[in-house]
């Protein structure tokens, strides 16, 4: 008996078909939703460059938190505007700073919830760089570097004093040589051995950052941070920059910004067994909001497909502030 030839196809799946065949689902379980916590009572402010985003007292981000976990969101990362700054960034380790009140009362109202510190300087200090500076002269910005492991010292002061209020994952977002070591011996020595870290392990020097620094006021008043973060070009990198971390003690690790950067998130899934996260950024968000709110493209569409090439080029976590948009789709 013969058979026909049988002809290579597409599929042409109707709707019902095509999501059972779907090979990369988006989950509110999976994202974390950025909060910007602000001293204060009776707070809730929309900011700017970051439309549907807001500043909210530790007493009105309850219900926000509230809102978000009925939608299926149980991870949150939190900034913070200081109470005060200064060249350290001392208020970040202050037991009673804006990031360690909102905490406890988070924990206290949600204790299944997660809540993650992002730890790093630049929203704490009055010079806006991510740690303690060699070179506080704004006339010679070429020399103006981070005093490395000056700064690691107080991001132990800083993890611990959040891991007191109740902080369920440490996040260090500061690029410094050694950070993760330094944070997981701080933390196992202080009685937070069960802490997890997930690192900033591929922070690049992106123009895509610019909405956060309205947002939580940390644009350096000198010079820039390419310094301790990665040139867009470099690829090879990051994959070493990942590798470090894990040996350290990562327990997650992280590629910012997301929406150009797939390739390098692909890499990282592909040489890691740690959970990989994907921070899209404030940058990438904002763009969509406005040219939505022009009339341009279509926003639903636009930012589900965004966080799906996401998750397709391999992150496990997405960081994002379409959060609560894209959680009331899915």
């Amino acid at each position: 008996m013969a058979f026909p030839e049988i002809r290579p196809r597409r599929l042409r799946y109707r709707a019902s078909v095509r999501e059972l065949v779907r090979e990369n689902r988006l989950t509110p379980s999976s994202f974390i939703m950025p909060l910007f916590l602000v001293p204060g009572e009776n707070i809730k402010t929309e900011i700017s460059a970051l439309p549907g985003q807001f500043h909210f007292s530790v007493d009105k981000v309850i219900a926000e938190v509230q809102e978000a976990s009925s939608l299926g969101i149980h991870n949150f990362i939190l900034f913070g505007i200081p109470d005060y700054k200064d060249a350290d960034g001392s208020s970040s380790w202050d037991d009673n700073g804006i990031i360690q009140r909102a905490t406890r009362a988070l924990k206290e109202e949600f204790p299944k919830l997660n809540f993650i510190a992002d730890l790093c300087f630049c929203e704490y200090t009055d010079h806006g760089h991510c740690g303690v500076l060699h070179n506080t002269n704004s006339a010679g910005n070429e020399e103006m570097d981070v005093e490395n492991d000056k700064t690691l010292e107080n991001l132990v002061k800083q993890a611990i004093s959040l891991c007191r209020s109740g902080t369920d994952i440490i996040a260090p977002s500061g690029n410094m040589d050694g950070m993760v070591k330094a944070i997981r011996q701080g933390l196992d020595s202080s009685g937070f051995s069960n802490i997890p870290i997930m690192s900033y392990a591929v922070k690049y020097h992106s123009a895509f950052y610019g909405p956060f620094k309205e947002a939580v006021k940390s644009a350096p008043s000198f010079g820039d941070r390419q310094t301790y973060q990665m040139d867009p070009a470099n690829s090879r990198e990051a994959i070493k920059e990942v590798l470090i971390d894990i040996e350290e003690g990562a327990d997650m690790v992280m590629v910012k910004p997301a929406l150009s950067y797939l390739d390098i998130i692909y890499q990282v899934k592909n040489i890691t067994n740690v959970p990989v996260a994907a921070y899209n950024v404030s940058g990438e968000y904002s763009i969509i909001k406005c040219a939505a709110n022009a009339g341009l493209i279509n926003h639903d569409r636009t930012m589900l497909e965004v966080l799906t090439s996401i998750k397709r080029a391999g992150a496990d976590i997405i960081i994002t502030y379409f959060a609560k948009d894209a959680s009331k789709l899915i």
